[in-house]
């Protein structure tokens, strides 16, 4: 057995987990690992900004179903990186957090750069070390990993002392069988006669919809979900982080639900009977008042954390377990049914929907972000990998951008990251080179970490960026506009001239105005072979329909009214 020192076991057990990129930024406290980093064949991203690198690794994995790995120094190195940790704990992300941290013999007093990192992370992170003995670390590692990736997943965060990093051991990589607390509790599925149960709502259900949330794709169940939609004529309402797990332009599909759902979809779920609920977690933006939440409907909940039933909606079936297998489970017992007076009934609700109206509307007085997102649609054929900030334009992407495939909308949801974008695009291209990436962001989030371009560049990666700028912090703005009397406290914003800003990068930039200049530029920039930026000058004070007030009833939406179409 070779004697290492424990820095380098970090890159051994790291290759050895099939890591092949990290995200980080070198500092005092982590300078012997990346001294070790030489020997290994690992490409590590140098970020701008260790918040870059959370998110980065957080777009990773989201984009390639693996754990994205991020590194920092300790103290304000390991700060920067928790609400990148946050976001990815929120949105059930695998992602190892590497921190460097002072020397086991001055923890606790202050030491230079200092932090007891495993404190502040413990509410953002899905389990935390602090390393103290070189001989723990291989175990930890491997077991980080394991954790990140299994169950639910989530973020997991080693904090490894400096002189932890230097001293030696004889190196061995762990393969025992792990053995961890609650493991089998948390492995456990639910029994049969539930399966049997659920069948039997199933049967005799008339007016039945499936939710279908972010845990489809968690448990790669998209195809059985699919099957299972068909062979009983089963309409679908997706959540945001839902989307793509189900194809948007299946007949089946009723598009996204919730706050800013379609009208079909929120109406479908008031008035089902019997709601299957598959790996979503009944968020507050997706139910509305939980007192008059789908109120005729009996419910089955697939949910792999027990913690999730029950919590917010009382449901009649819990089927506790991975969601793949539970369909498999479930598939069996379950005759074929036609549902065709409901899903006619559903069909005369889409042809009505007017958010489709906007496509065909001409504005005089500004370029509108629904057309803009629904061009970029047009020209990427739908085939491209979409991260967004969080706002207006996040939600106006759901609305008119179809995803048809898994993981080709990346977008901060539990958490509504703004800055998560530009870096998560980062991740995203690194983890799926071949895929063309865009960015759409606002003015405002857009500038929380713009300098990330710079790290587009050292990477020479092909990432197209689109901001909607339309000087404001639109989501906010909206709110302020229907709900404090359009008292806009502190949302209208300055912005550089982003054009200008890109090429200091060594980016390309054009700003776009019209109408009738956006798909010409964006074939422009798809043909380069390089990064681009694009700033979309749009309508100031143009506003997300629908719109379900904050604990308002699901089915109480603000509508867009056909009157207010621009002259």
């Amino acid at each position: 057995m070779p004697k290492l020192a424990g820095a380098q076991i970090l890159w051994e057990c790291l290759v050895r987990e099939g890591v092949e990129v990290v995200f980080g930024y070198p500092g005092g406290a982590i300078l012997p690992s990346y001294d070790a980093m030489l020997q290994y064949p690992i490409h590590h991203v140098l970020v701008r900004h260790e918040q870059g690198a959370s998110h980065m690794a957080d777009g990773y994995a989201r984009a390639s179903g693996r754990v994205g790995v991020c590194v920092s120094t300790s103290g304000p190195g390991a700060t920067n990186m928790l609400t990148g940790l946050a976001t990815a704990l929120m949105d059930s992300i695998p992602v190892v957090a590497i921190t460097g941290q002072v020397g086991t013999k001055v923890i606790g007093s202050d030491a230079f750069q200092e932090t007891d990192v495993t404190g502040v992370s413990l509410p953002v992170t899905k389990h935390n070390y602090l390393v103290t003995d070189v001989h723990e670390l291989p175990h930890i590692i491997r077991e980080a990993f394991h954790i990140a990736r299994s169950g639910r997943p989530g973020p997991v965060l080693i904090d490894i002392p400096k002189d932890v990093q230097l001293a030696t051991m004889e190196f061995e990589y762990p393969t025992a069988p792990l053995h961890l607390p609650n493991e089998r509790l948390l492995q456990r599925y639910a029994p049969m006669e539930y399966f049997e149960r659920a069948a039997q709502l199933i049967a005799q259900a008339e007016r039945p919809l499936i939710l279908a949330g972010h845990g489809i794709t968690l448990s790669g169940a998209e195809q059985e979900v699919l099957e299972f939609a068909e062979k009983h004529n089963i309409p679908v309402t997706l959540t945001l982080l839902g989307i793509g797990s189900f194809p948007a332009e299946h007949p089946l599909c009723l598009g996204m639900m919730g706050m800013h759902g379609g009208v079909c979809a929120n109406e479908a779920i008031q008035n089902a009977d019997l709601l299957l609920a598959m790996g979503m977690r009944f968020d507050d933006r997706v139910t509305g008042n939980l007192k008059t939440y789908s109120p005729y409907s009996k419910k089955i909940h697939f949910e792999i954390d027990p913690s999730e039933i029950n919590k917010n909606v009382k449901v009649d079936v819990p089927l506790l377990g991975d969601l793949k297998a539970s369909l498999q489970k479930l598939a069996p017992l379950v005759a074929p049914k036609r549902h065709d007076a409901w899903l006619a009934h559903l069909k005369n609700e889409l042809e009505q929907n007017p958010m489709r109206d906007v496509l065909d509307w001409e504005s005089a007085d500004g370029l509108m972000s629904e057309h803009v997102v629904h061009d970029i649609w047009t020209a990427t054929q739908g085939e491209a990998i979409v991260v967004t900030d969080v706002g207006q334009h996040q939600m106006w992407e759901a609305q008119y951008y179809l995803h048809n495939k898994p993981r080709t909308l990346i977008t901060s949801g539990g958490l509504g990251t703004m800055g998560f974008a530009l870096p998560a695009a980062i991740g995203a291209k690194l983890a799926c080179p071949d895929k063309e990436v865009w960015v759409i962001a606002g003015d405002g989030g857009f500038q929380m970490t713009l300098y990330e371009m710079a790290t587009i560049v050292q990477e020479k990666l092909k990432i197209n960026i689109a901001i909607l700028n339309n000087g404001y912090l639109g989501m906010v703005r909206q709110w302020q506009e229907f709900f404090y009397d359009a008292r806009y406290a502190a949302t209208p914003i300055l912005s550089p001239e982003f054009t200008k800003l890109a090429e200091a990068y060594g980016i390309p930039g054009y700003l776009v105005e019209q109408r009738a200049d956006v798909m010409s530029v964006l074939e422009e920039v798809r043909s380069s072979s390089g990064p681009a930026l694009i700033e979309f000058r749009v309508k100031m004070e143009d506003a997300v329909y629908p719109m379900v007030p904050a604990g308002a009833n699901l089915q109480d939406m603000i509508k867009r009214e056909k009157a207010a179409q621009p002259l």
